[in-house]
């Protein structure tokens, strides 16, 4: 296996692992703090974008495609208030969904917990690395994430704005991945 590979991993796994016992607000103020981040980095993230747009254009990629890459003002801003939404929702971390009590006296209790590091494979789409990441953090996962090459210079400008965000309120940056 790729030595890379194994360390981004084993990186995650030690995040996840404070993620996990992460409060709300904590999480919170990280996907508060990855829009502010976002936005005061759009310049940055539309450069790296207009490189993959050009890539895409040369290489002949679709102009269907071509679209589902762009970022401008309005999708970056959309993608902005989706992290948003998402600290706004409930954490659904200890939610008790199910509870029983046994004849011995023993209560038994299904309730939501995070299931760790989760790895996310999916196609040029700039906009997901956020929001996947967003939904992770909230639900106390840290996230391993592989996008479509085509959008990669997009993805991992957006994700070291995430990273840095998320090092920002104390959390670590290895919560997020690419």
């Amino acid at each position: 296996m790729n030595a890379d590979l194994i360390r981004l991993g084993e990186n995650a796994r030690r995040a996840a692992g404070a993620l996990m016992v992460a409060a709300a607000p904590a999480k919170n103020a990280a996907l508060e703090a990855i829009a502010r981040t976002l936005e005061e980095n759009a310049a940055e993230i539309f450069a790296a974008n207009a490189e993959d747009i050009a890539a895409g254009k040369a290489a002949g990629i679709a102009p269907n495609l071509l679209d589902r890459m762009l970022l401008d003002e309005k999708r970056l801003a959309g993608i902005v208030e989706g992290v948003r939404q998402v600290a706004a929702l409930k954490d659904p971390i200890g939610e008790v969904l199910h509870a029983e009590t046994l004849p011995n006296g023993l209560i038994v209790s299904q309730m939501r917990v995070p299931l760790g590091v989760v790895g996310i494979i999916y196609e040029a789409r700039p906009n997901v690395t956020v929001d996947a990441a967003a939904l992770c953090l909230k639900a106390g996962n840290a996230v391993i994430l592989r996008g479509g090459k085509e959008a990669f210079r997009s993805s991992q400008a957006m994700a070291e704005c995430m990273r840095q965000a998320i090092a920002s309120v104390g959390l670590p940056a290895d919560c997020v991945s690419l």
